[in-house]
Protein backbone atom coordinates (compact mmCIF):
# COMPACT_ATOMS: atom_id res chain seq x y z
CA UNK A 1 0.00 0.00 0.00
CA UNK A 2 1.11 3.51 -0.96
CA UNK A 3 2.04 5.61 2.28
CA UNK A 4 -0.02 9.07 1.48
CA UNK A 5 2.26 12.28 0.96
CA UNK A 6 1.72 14.35 3.90
CA UNK A 7 3.59 17.27 2.56
CA UNK A 8 1.40 19.05 -0.96
CA UNK A 9 5.06 20.39 -1.75
CA UNK A 10 7.00 16.97 -1.64
CA UNK A 11 3.92 15.72 -3.64
CA UNK A 12 3.99 18.46 -6.28
CA UNK A 13 7.40 17.85 -6.78
CA UNK A 14 6.90 14.07 -7.17
CA UNK A 15 3.98 15.20 -9.36
CA UNK A 16 7.33 17.16 -11.70
CA UNK A 17 8.99 14.03 -12.49
CA UNK A 18 8.34 11.64 -15.92
CA UNK A 19 6.56 8.89 -15.33
CA UNK A 20 8.95 6.17 -15.11
CA UNK A 21 11.36 8.05 -13.03
CA UNK A 22 8.75 8.88 -10.82
CA UNK A 23 7.58 5.90 -10.56
CA UNK A 24 10.89 4.60 -9.60
CA UNK A 25 11.36 7.38 -6.73
CA UNK A 26 8.20 6.08 -5.84
CA UNK A 27 9.62 2.56 -5.20
CA UNK A 28 12.41 4.22 -3.58
CA UNK A 29 10.36 6.32 -1.15
CA UNK A 30 8.33 2.91 -0.41
CA UNK A 31 12.06 1.18 0.53
CA UNK A 32 12.74 4.03 2.77
CA UNK A 33 9.64 4.35 4.85
CA UNK A 34 9.47 0.48 5.38
CA UNK A 35 13.12 0.36 5.85
CA UNK A 36 12.30 3.10 8.86
CA UNK A 37 9.78 0.89 10.47
CA UNK A 38 11.62 -2.34 10.64
CA UNK A 39 14.57 -0.43 11.99
CA UNK A 40 12.44 1.39 14.61
CA UNK A 41 14.30 4.81 14.12
CA UNK A 42 10.72 6.60 14.59
CA UNK A 43 9.05 9.13 12.71
CA UNK A 44 10.25 9.90 9.23
CA UNK A 45 9.77 13.60 8.41
CA UNK A 46 9.05 13.95 4.64
CA UNK A 47 10.32 17.57 3.60
CA UNK A 48 11.85 19.08 0.50
CA UNK A 49 15.63 20.43 1.43
CA UNK A 50 17.35 21.72 -2.45
CA UNK A 51 13.63 20.72 -3.42
CA UNK A 52 14.59 16.85 -3.14
CA UNK A 53 12.21 15.15 -1.71
CA UNK A 54 14.14 14.29 1.77
CA UNK A 55 14.00 12.33 4.73
CA UNK A 56 14.69 12.67 8.70
CA UNK A 57 14.18 11.05 12.09
CA UNK A 58 12.99 14.10 14.49
CA UNK A 59 12.26 12.67 17.30
CA UNK A 60 15.16 10.44 17.48
CA UNK A 61 17.93 12.26 15.29
CA UNK A 62 19.18 8.77 14.65
CA UNK A 63 19.92 9.41 10.69
CA UNK A 64 21.73 11.80 8.24
CA UNK A 65 19.51 13.14 6.15
CA UNK A 66 18.35 10.65 2.75
CA UNK A 67 17.67 12.68 -0.48
CA UNK A 68 16.01 11.44 -3.53
CA UNK A 69 15.32 12.80 -6.60
CA UNK A 70 16.16 12.27 -10.62
CA UNK A 71 19.97 12.45 -11.70
CA UNK A 72 21.11 15.16 -13.57
CA UNK A 73 24.44 14.38 -13.34
CA UNK A 74 25.33 11.22 -13.46
CA UNK A 75 24.82 8.17 -16.26
CA UNK A 76 21.56 6.88 -14.15
CA UNK A 77 18.28 7.71 -13.95
CA UNK A 78 17.68 8.78 -10.21
CA UNK A 79 19.53 8.51 -7.11
CA UNK A 80 19.48 9.05 -3.27
CA UNK A 81 21.70 11.40 -1.84
CA UNK A 82 23.40 11.53 1.64
CA UNK A 83 25.43 14.45 3.47
CA UNK A 84 29.00 14.65 1.55
CA UNK A 85 30.28 15.38 5.20
CA UNK A 86 29.35 11.73 6.31
CA UNK A 87 31.47 8.29 5.91
CA UNK A 88 28.34 6.61 4.12
CA UNK A 89 29.35 6.90 0.55
CA UNK A 90 32.81 5.27 1.51
CA UNK A 91 31.30 2.65 3.08
CA UNK A 92 28.99 1.59 0.53
CA UNK A 93 31.37 1.47 -1.93
CA UNK A 94 33.22 -0.91 0.36
CA UNK A 95 30.77 -2.95 0.79
CA UNK A 96 28.94 -2.71 -3.06
CA UNK A 97 31.39 -2.05 -5.29
CA UNK A 98 29.56 -2.41 -8.43
CA UNK A 99 27.42 -0.03 -7.24
CA UNK A 100 27.26 3.50 -9.79
CA UNK A 101 28.17 6.22 -7.27
CA UNK A 102 28.53 10.35 -7.29
CA UNK A 103 31.70 11.71 -5.50
CA UNK A 104 31.18 10.96 -1.89
CA UNK A 105 27.46 11.97 -1.56
CA UNK A 106 25.68 9.63 -3.74
CA UNK A 107 24.21 6.27 -5.07
CA UNK A 108 22.77 6.56 -8.77
CA UNK A 109 20.35 3.48 -10.63
CA UNK A 110 19.30 3.20 -13.89
CA UNK A 111 15.87 2.53 -14.95
CA UNK A 112 17.30 -0.30 -17.30
CA UNK A 113 17.99 -3.43 -15.30
CA UNK A 114 17.70 -4.65 -12.30
CA UNK A 115 17.18 -2.77 -8.99
CA UNK A 116 19.57 -4.15 -6.00
CA UNK A 117 16.85 -3.68 -3.42
CA UNK A 118 18.54 -5.78 -1.05
CA UNK A 119 21.64 -2.98 -1.27
CA UNK A 120 19.87 -0.41 -0.99
CA UNK A 121 18.07 -1.43 1.77
CA UNK A 122 21.27 -1.91 3.55
CA UNK A 123 22.53 1.41 2.36
CA UNK A 124 19.59 3.14 3.43
CA UNK A 125 19.56 1.47 7.33
CA UNK A 126 22.94 2.64 7.01
CA UNK A 127 21.50 6.10 6.80
CA UNK A 128 18.74 5.95 8.98
CA UNK A 129 21.09 4.69 11.83
CA UNK A 130 23.93 7.08 11.26
CA UNK A 131 24.10 9.30 14.01
CA UNK A 132 23.40 6.11 16.61
CA UNK A 133 25.70 4.29 14.86
CA UNK A 134 28.72 6.97 15.10
CA UNK A 135 27.71 7.70 18.72
CA UNK A 136 27.31 4.48 20.23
Amino acid sequence: MRKPFENIDVEEVFAGYSEPVRAALMKLRALIFETASKEGVGRIEETLKWGQPSYLTPETKSCTTIRIHEDNKYDGDFALYVSCKTSLVEEWRQVYPTLMFGGNRSVHFSLKGEFPIDAVRHCISMALNYHSRKSG
